[in-house]
């Protein structure tokens, strides 16, 4: 049976004057999976949600969102749309149940509902001991989980987050993750940007990899490693290191990257790079299997995180 899509791109480009932002891009995303956006600042991601969310009209291609043109249905479509931002854009000075309040009031959901939902999200996302609290009062990693509350208090059926886990420390973001899965399961379509390779192998079905405007690659994330990069890889720094990459390349037929100061050796094999370390006494203990960093790296000489 064929799958229809619930947001569909074809050639999608946007400009701003000279400067193409997002150009002619192509993708599709189904019900219920977790789709990601994957690639450093200024690479299209969030300009891309901004299409999506009707925020800001295409230039050329097309683009349907559950069946309907955003620049023509643009509120059908929001009322069906949870976002959770980049900004943190809450009201400092209202508590956590008046910042949900007000959000629920602006979709005219009833007030009885909305009661109930907020409760329900609250204690979702662990914050039901702060709904008194004032956003100002909260951390970093609270007012983003709030964030994803508000985002769902409509019961969105497409979920956009914005970089929804940047600044936050490890223990933190791993609850967002573990949340974002409990959505998915629950039949929530998700549509993820971030820069964090972890955050897209744990959580995304699916992703491009964008550079520049462009999609260079696309599909799961493991299936992509597996295919474009080695298996692993070994990590050294060039500071007092007398190594040649090109004459490492040459002896052992491995595939360097050079970033910054440091080296990267891939092979397919880890007894190799066990060798290339003995044979030429590299300072390193940096053996692993490779990632999406490296394949990004590999694809565009730039790190993720640029």
């Amino acid at each position: 049976m064929t799958r229809t899509p619930v947001i569909e791109a074809c050639g999608l480009t946007k400009q701003f004057n000279s400067f193409t932002a997002v150009d002619g891009i192509d993708f599709s995303i189904f019900d219920s999976e977790c789709f990601g956006f994957l690639g450093p600042n200024g690479a299209g991601k969030t300009t891309t949600m901004k299409m999506i969310y009707c925020l800001s009209p295409r230039s050329s291609g097309e683009l349907s969102i559950m069946g309907m043109d955003p620049e023509r249905q643009p509120v059908a479509i929001k009322s069906m749309i949870g976002v959770v931002p980049q900004d943190n854009n809450l009201d400092p000075e209202l508590t956590v149940a008046e910042n949900l309040v007000v959000y629920s009031r602006f979709f005219g959901i009833p007030r009885k509902v909305y009661k109930e939902r907020i409760e329900e999200l609250l204690e979702f996302m662990s914050l039901d001991k702060k709904r008194n609290a004032r956003i100002k009062e909260l951390s970093g990693g609270m007012k983003r989980r709030l964030a994803l509350v508000r985002a769902l208090l409509n019961k969105p059926r497409i979920l956009i987050l914005d970089e929804p886990t940047t600044g936050l420390d490890p223990q933190v973001r791993h609850l967002i993750w573990e949340k974002l899965r409990q959505l998915k399961l629950s039949g929530v379509t998700m549509l993820l940007t971030t820069h964090y390779m972890e955050e897209a192998s744990q959580i995304c079905d699916r992703l491009v990899i964008m550079h520049e405007g462009k999609i260079l690659l696309k599909g799961n994330p493991h299936q992509l490693v597996q295919e474009h990069t080695p298996n692993y890889v070994m990590e050294f720094s060039f500071n007092g290191c007398m190594v040649r990459p090109e004459k490492l390349a040459e002896k052992y037929a491995c595939h360097i990257e050079i970033y910054g100061n440091r080296c990267f050796v891939y092979a397919d094999s880890e007894p190799v790079l066990n060798q290339i370390r003995t044979d030429t006494k590299i300072d390193t203990r940096i053996i692993r299997t490779s990632n999406l960093e490296d394949l990004f790296l590999r694809l565009t000489g730039r790190g993720l995180h640029e």
